[in-house]
């Protein structure tokens, strides 16, 4: 966050010297007021495409085995511009490299799911996907893993049909 306050400045400042510039070889024909204006514009840009590229950006540094779940997209009356492109914010990444299921058990998957957000830490929950009943549950310390494999000591939960972690962890 501070490198991004600190290119936005340096962005302001570098945009309001070139129009400075240009004023002075053209003879100062040009207004006062374009100097600032120009900067403020410059400003707004690059926070606009900082905030833009923070999902792609995001995406090129992720290991290999992390899939993309799910993503938030938002919109709000402070961003006008989000109205015709929508932000994307957070999202939700299921490593596949990792995923272990049980040879007895091949459709049940214990898999590690992450959460990034744009101004937020990454958090991390372990998954138990059962694809043949189409349910999943958030592991906790006191899950016990029977010896035939299954999951026991889980709350399962039943998701609709397009429920995007389960298709990206039943899918692989």
């Amino acid at each position: 966050m501070f490198l991004e306050l600190i290119a936005v400045i340096f962005a302001g400042i570098a945009v309001a010297g070139v129009v400075m510039l240009i004023n002075s070889v053209t003879g100062t024909r040009l207004p006062r007021w374009l100097a600032p204006v120009a900067a403020g514009l410059a400003m707004i840009a690059v926070t606009v495409t900082s905030e833009y590229s923070w999902y792609s950006r995001t995406l090129t540094s992720l290991p290999a085995g992390l899939v993309v779940a799910d993503t938030v997209e938002s919109r709000s009356f402070y961003r006008p511009w989000t109205y015709i492109v929508p932000l994307n914010e957070r999202f939700v990444a299921v490593d596949l490299a990792t995923m272990r299921s049980h040879p007895k058990q091949p459709d049940q998957h214990l898999a590690e799911v992450f959460f990034f957000g744009r101004w937020a830490p990454i958090s991390q929950l372990s998954i138990a996907a059962d694809c043949a009943s189409w349910r999943r549950a958030a592991v906790e310390a006191e899950t016990n893993l029977a010896q035939d494999g299954g999951i026991h000591g889980v709350n399962w939960v039943s998701p609709p049909a397009e429920d995007h972690l389960l298709l990206s962890i039943c899918g692989s």
